[in-house]
Formats: structure tokens, sequence, C-alpha cells
């Protein structure tokens, strides 16, 4: 494996993982995809960690895969699924299903796969320059990494279709016009602004956060009336940790609180 795929950068209460392969523009190899999954495992086995910055290095975010990386060879016939299962659904559940706020703090293009992979974590800020871009359809493909699911839910169907159907890259303004993205800032702000946002959630109720995440990524599939017990439910788990009684004990107090976080 090439060293350094993904920088890891510990600071308090947070960690910021960047792929770091910017002659590429950051796209997929296999050993790019285990290097991030074993920078996201490290991050969540570390309880001082409590939320997470994903960036690129360089001039882009991420191109999606590494066309040279072995899925096409001139003359034989793919099974890209290979790829798919082994490598971008197991990180896509792994971002969706980490205890901690993610950020996702785009540079530069995000195309592809990478766009996906951006749009799978909670928070999406992008600088004025970035541009995204379902690119599989020149390509003959699939919009993959949890594209055609994501898609639709964050922009409507119209939308989704044409931008998976034209393959045609948007500017980060329209991103958040259109609901895509949080927030767009200009490029030299990005990442003073994804340090403040990890910052912020290095202090708050972490399991909180995280029972949170697991609401809203269930409520796009439950009906009302599961949801409305799975809230329960998580209300319940909530309640019993160390951070709620401090929450309502700082209330009390009239004091800010002093979250744990993930003990």
């Amino acid at each position: 494996m090439q060293p350094n795929l993904v920088a890891t950068d510990v600071r308090e209460g947070y960690r910021v993982l960047t792929l770091n392969k910017p002659d590429r523009l950051n796209s997929f190899t296999a050993d790019m995809h285990t290097a991030l999954m074993s920078a996201l495992i490290d991050a969540e086995a570390d309880k001082a960690c409590r939320a997470l910055i994903l960036t690129g290095a360089g001039r882009g975010f991420c191109a999606g895969q590494d066309l040279s990386d072995g899925v096409y060879t001139p003359g034989e016939i793919p099974d890209l699924s290979v790829t798919i299962k082994k490598f971008y659904n197991p990180l896509i559940r792994k971002l969706r299903s980490m205890p901690m706020p993610v950020i996702c703090a785009v540079n530069g293009v995000a195309a592809g796969a990478g766009a996906n992979v951006a749009f799978a974590c909670d928070i999406v800020i992008a600088a004025r320059s970035a541009k995204f871009i379902q690119a599989f359809a020149k390509l003959g493909l699939v919009p993959d990494a949890g594209g055609t699911w994501i898609l639709p839910r964050l922009v409507g169907s119209a939308r989704a279709r044409a931008l998976a159907l034209l393959a045609e890259p948007i500017s980060a303004e329209q991103a958040e016009a259109w609901g895509m993205i949080w927030k767009v800032l200009d490029d030299e702000s990005l990442m003073p602004e994804a340090h403040r946002l990890a910052a912020h959630f290095a202090t708050q109720p972490t399991a909180g956060l995280a029972l949170m995440k697991q609401a809203l990524d269930a409520s796009e599939t439950n009906s009302l009336d599961q949801q409305l017990d799975l809230e329960s439910d998580l209300q319940g788990q909530a309640g019993r940790t160390p951070d709620y009684r401090e929450g309502v004990t700082a209330f009390f107090d009239k004091r800010p609180p002093r979250f744990v976080g993930r003990q």
C-alpha cells in the first residue's frame, strides 16, 4: 500500500482525514479504500474523537474511481459489482453509522463516487470553486456509492434524474440552492469553517447526536408509526446518558454544560 493515502490529523476532540493522492485528484483505488476504512475504524475506536472532517489534498476533493486501478482491462469484460460490494458499499455504511458528526469539506471537484461519498457525510460544506458531477453516464455506468438512494432524497426525483442522466457539473452555489449541501464558502474560508464546526461538535453530547443520526436515517424508509416508536426507543437511550443529566443540571444551574461525549 502506498504511504499516507489518507492523512490523519488528530486535534483536540476531533480528527481530520485527508484523501491524499492529489496527482490523481484523490481518485479511489483499492489501497485508498483500505486506508480510509482503517482511518474511520481508528477514529471510531478513539473515545476522545467526537467529530470528523473529511477533505481532499490539492485542487480536488475526489474524482471518483481511479480507472487505472485494474477495474478496466481492454478486451476483458469486468464485473464492477465486485468493487462496489467490497469497497464502496462498506464505506458508505461506515460513514453513515459513525457515532459522531462527519463533516465533509469539498475543496474542489467531487465527481462520481467522490460526490456520493461527500453526500454520505452528515454536513457538507464546499468551496466556492467546487463542482459536483454525477459522471457515471459518461462511462455508461449507474450512480453508485449510494447515489441513486441519496440524490432523490436531497434534491427530489426530477433533479436527481437530470443530474444522473445528463452528467452535467453543477456549481457549489447551485448545490447549496438545491439543498444538496449545507453551505458554500469562499475558498479560503472552507477549512476554517470545517474546523470551527468540528471544534463545536467536540464539546457537544456526542452519544445523543449519534442517536439523532440513527433516527434521521431511519425516517427515510419508516412509516410514521415506526418512526414514532423509534423516537421513543432512542429517547429512552438518550435519557440514560451522562450528558442528559449534565444538560439538565447545567440548565438549572444556569451555566454552560460540560458534556463528556462518547463515554
